[in-house]
């Protein structure tokens, strides 16, 4: 078999295993026939066992308690980042102050991940270090101060974390003024 042949042979080979590939997606992206059951449709849950509820802050919430963290540190002339995350450490907003050094910003996500996945300021935690010191390998994590929890019913619900100022007592008392916000 020359070249030529080969070459012709393995593209209509790959064009029939393209089509076939293509037409198998196809058929399983396409909707049930009418009147079929939904296969992986759930079941109206009686017992309420299947399905939890929880709670989440809201943009504009998570926004007015990152306004109002950056306001505090502002009327003390400090240049911060506020990060805000929702229960599960994803990050609903952040504000970079002017003038925020470009470490703040990572810093800040990470103290607000912490805070809301220990449910406790990230300065309580440091303390934790001495008996655990393998705590601060856990990814996403940093253990200064300067990250808080916000509760609802005693439940972590969100995380703010506040970087930049002079030292973490500084980021968390702005911090503690987002939450503030928020019970107003």
């Amino acid at each position: 078999m020359n070249t030529r042949t080969r070459v012709l042979t393995g593209t209509a080979l790959a064009l029939a295993l393209g089509a076939g590939t293509f037409g198998a997606v196809s058929a399983t992206a396409s909707a049930a026939p009418a009147g079929a059951p939904a296969a992986a449709s759930a079941k109206k849950d009686v017992n309420g066992k299947n399905f939890t509820t929880t709670t989440h802050l809201t943009i504009d919430a998570a926004t007015r308690a990152a306004q109002a963290s950056l306001d505090a540190a502002q009327k003390e002339n400090q240049k911060v980042t506020v990060a805000v995350v929702d229960r599960n450490g994803n990050t609903i907003v952040t504000l970079r102050g002017d003038g925020a050094g470009p470490q703040s910003y990572e810093s800040a996500t990470r103290k607000a991940f912490t805070a809301v996945s220990w449910n406790a300021p990230t300065s309580v935690l440091v303390g934790r270090l001495a008996q655990a010191p393998n705590l601060k390998d856990i990814p996403g994590t940093l253990f200064l101060g300067g990250g808080v929890p916000v509760q609802a019913d005693g439940a972590p619900v969100a995380g703010i974390g506040v970087a930049g100022a002079p030292s973490g007592d500084l980021d968390e008392k702005f911090a503690k003024a987002g939450v503030e916000a928020l019970a107003q």
